[in-house]
């Protein structure tokens, strides 16, 4: 018997992927299609995957993408890795009707379901499609679930304990929207059979995106240290203390790994609102606020100790430079540092 061709070789070693939209804004997929160096096409052709389909970027539409969903179901294509994007929609009553695929009139849910069982890996797109997220805010009448995880807790519509052949969990890609770089890296890794159980948080993020703060790296941070705080959006200080910045407390490398080369938030100026996080779109506040208990932020540093938070804090401001103080509250670096030599 002959040996495959090279051709046949390359196809049977290139890793398929189904990438579904369901109850959510399209956000991470535009983040997508903005990466670059390099662009999202390229990153797919270097790690060997083939899009099957994606609702937005690929030309079959009606019968032609159905089929193409069909052929997986009924095990006639090989589906290694199912992304969703958008929160799991299981209202009205748990029945999904809200949210039915259209051409079948069956609730989206149940074809993520089997869809779900059939693939090599699931990963979630997005904190709508971890967590609920933005969609399931409010008294969540159309039962929006991630797919691993209601909010906080573990649920959703495949359940905690649901795990791929490999033992993997539903990798949750977190975000709103979710960095270009954290989902090609991820399923780069899935595609070559690099992503273990231990390279996943215990929220089944990867750790190489949770393994820092999106403190790390902010270009504020110099004003974080001596508590030289901004008091209006247009301010080039700490948002921490009065506008509500949870950059200290947020799993995250969005300022030490740029967006698209650029920045971050908070490097164009509006704060962390902890995004990568369950339950961040309902803070119980405004973002832009700092709640506050006798005038210590609520929500402190991750890992610090409140009593060594208000110790520090208070030497910071006393120890505050002039630069720093008056630089916090405009919109512009107005006091420049002085050199060590002589002023003319």
């Amino acid at each position: 018997m002959s040996a495959p061709a090279p051709e046949a070789r390359a196809a049977q070693n290139r890793r398929t992927l189904l990438w579904l939209q369901s109850g959510g804004c399209g956000g991470c997929t535009l983040s997508l299609i903005c990466a670059e160096a390099p662009d999202f096409l390229t990153a797919f052709e270097a790690a060997g995957i083939e899009l099957l389909w994606h609702p937005a970027l690929s030309l079959e539409t009606g019968r032609e993408a159905i089929g193409i969903i069909e052929a997986v179901l009924e095990g006639r294509q090989r589906l290694d890795i199912l992304c969703l994007e958008g929160a799991v929609m299981t209202g009205p009553g748990g029945t999904g009707r809200f949210h039915l695929m259209a051409g079948t009139g069956e609730p989206m849910m149940e074809v993520i379901a089997r869809l779900a069982q059939r693939a090599g890996h699931v990963v979630a797109v997005g904190s709508c499609a971890a967590w609920g997220g933005i969609t399931a805010t409010g008294d969540n009448a159309a039962g929006a679930v991630g797919l691993a995880h209601d909010g906080e807790r573990p649920g959703g519509l495949l359940g905690g304990h649901w795990r791929d052949a490999t033992g993997l969990p539903v990798v949750n890609i977190p975000g709103c929207p979710t960095h270009p770089d954290w989902v090609s890296e991820t399923l780069a890794m899935l595609a070559e059979g690099a992503l273990k159980r231990t390279d996943l948080d215990p929220l089944g993020r990867p750790r190489a995106i949770t393994g820092t703060l999106v403190h790390h790296g902010c270009s504020r941070n110099e004003y974080y240290e001596y508590k030289a705080s901004a008091e209006k959006l247009c301010d080039v200080g700490c948002m921490m203390e009065n506008l509500g910045c949870k950059g200290t407390q947020a799993a995250g490398d969005c300022n030490s790994r740029a967006w698209n080369g650029a920045g971050s938030c908070i490097t164009g100026g509006y704060p962390c609102i902890a995004c990568t996080e369950p339950g961040f779109e309902e803070p119980g506040h405004p973002f832009v606020e700092t709640p506050k208990i006798a005038g210590i932020p609520v929500g402190l540093p991750t890992d610090m100790p409140k009593a060594w938070f208000v110790a520090l804090a208070s030497l910071s401001k006393a120890a505050t430079p002039r630069r720093l103080r008056e630089n916090a509250t405009s919109d512009r670096v107005r006091v420049y540092p002085e050199g060590r030599g002589k002023k003319p």
